[in-house]
């Protein structure tokens, strides 16, 4: 039986860059399977082990669009996507309940937590009953933190595929619920990006995203249920009890695309990097795209312990990517409107370029135009929960 085709619509494909001269240097990455613990947790899981394997959603092949020789490039997903996250109608892929009480039980990891998210120690119970439980559906970038010696340590990951975490109101993971950790977007760094830790079936740096925050508040999110091959809404904040079926995020103008057991293999040895474009929250808008030349995103820095926002990253790192076959027909030079938070279509039928084991991947329609990010400054943090 094929799988379900995720149609991940308003999926805002883009391609970020850092000049790959000299200057700076790459840094590890952790490969962190969904079930693994990883390093020096927070506290112990609060993971929901879920009764079918989370299939993996395929990342569309970019159209061609110049970008600046000896570039490190990554893509970034808008949180809104419909469909960019799995999960179990009525189920909660986490037990936020349970991690708001591991927390209150150890109050310096409980300020440890707070000083990474730049919350309050008395605010994160609130701050965690505001986040979604969902599923990963794609292997994706973040910058993970390890509680040591009294404080949270940042470091660079890849959390697979079916990976149980807690997003935001902007779609933006902010804990890993098998270890408690807060989470952060990824940030990258000049130089090779060397990774640490097993491979799972099917991971390729060519294909790991990172989600970039939605340009509004999303109120529900449409996730993807492998146990029904169907889609449901779940509001965000909530633990399932309200979930209702949703339509799949589907065009009728969007083109049949192959099964997976059809799509051509591209492997790569070459890591993904870059860094997500930012916005500010309630803006409604996202960093516009500058000349095809140059173009440098650089994210905030911080000194292990300091506090900062939930949004800014802590730590460098990086890879590459080489550039995905052009479809036919010109690109687009102009940047795609911001999309919808409940989704869109995406136009446009490039062949899919990578695959997954059978019965383990659906597919994503091809992307909107690549879009090269310039110089910016320090990206402002998304909305605290009361």
């Amino acid at each position: 039986m094929l799988t379900a085709v995720v149609v991940v619509a308003a999926a805002l494909v883009v391609v970020l860059t850092r000049p790959g001269g000299t200057g700076g240097t790459g840094t590890e990455i952790q490969l962190q399977a969904a079930s693994a613990t990883g390093p020096d947790p927070f506290t112990r899981s609060t993971a929901k082990v879920p009764e079918t394997p989370q299939p993996r959603a395929k990342l569309p092949a970019s159209p061609a669009s110049p970008t600046p020789a000896g570039t490190n490039v990554t893509r970034g997903v808008d949180g809104a996507t419909p469909g960019l996250y799995g999960g179990t109608e009525k189920t909660a892929s986490c037990d936020t309940e349970q991690q708001i009480r591991y927390l209150a039980d150890e109050p310096d990891r409980n300020r440890a937590f707070a000083s990474a998210l730049g919350l309050a120690p008395a605010s994160v119970p609130a701050y965690l009953r505001s986040l979604t439980p969902v599923t990963l559906r794609m292997d994706t970038r973040v910058t993970n933190h390890g509680f040591t010696d009294g404080a949270a340590r940042p470091y660079q990951a890849v959390l697979q595929t079916g990976t149980a975490v807690l997003v935001d109101d902007r779609g933006v993971p902010r804990v890993r619920c098998a270890c408690g950790n807060p989470l952060l977007p990824p940030v990258f760094a000049r130089g090779p990006a060397e990774r640490k830790g097993d491979a799972w079936p099917g991971y390729n740096p060519a294909e790991t995203v990172a989600v970039t925050p939605a340009p509004r508040p999303v109120e529900v999110f449409v996730v993807y249920d492998p146990r029904e091959q169907d889609y449901f809404a779940r509001e965000k904040g909530d633990d399932g009890e309200k979930d209702r079926p949703a339509p799949p995020p589907r065009d009728p103008s969007t083109p049949v695309l192959v099964p997976p057991e059809e799509a051509t293999a591209r492997p790569s040895d070459e890591d993904t990097s870059g860094s997500p474009e930012r916005e500010s929250p309630g803006s409604g808008t996202t960093t516009p795209p500058g000349p095809a030349t140059d173009g440098t995103a650089t994210p905030g820095q911080r000194s292990p312990g300091e506090e900062t926002s939930p949004g800014r990253p802590a730590e460098d790192t990086t890879g590459s990517v080489p550039p995905a076959q052009p479809p036919t027909g010109p690109a687009s030079e102009e940047p795609p409107a911001p999309p919808p938070a409940t989704g869109g279509t995406v136009p446009g039928n490039p062949p899919p370029t990578s695959e997954a084991p059978p019965g383990q991947e659906d597919l994503v329609p091809p992307s909107l135009p690549d879009v090269v990010v310039p110089p910016a400054g320090t990206p402002s943090s998304p909305a605290q929960a009361p």
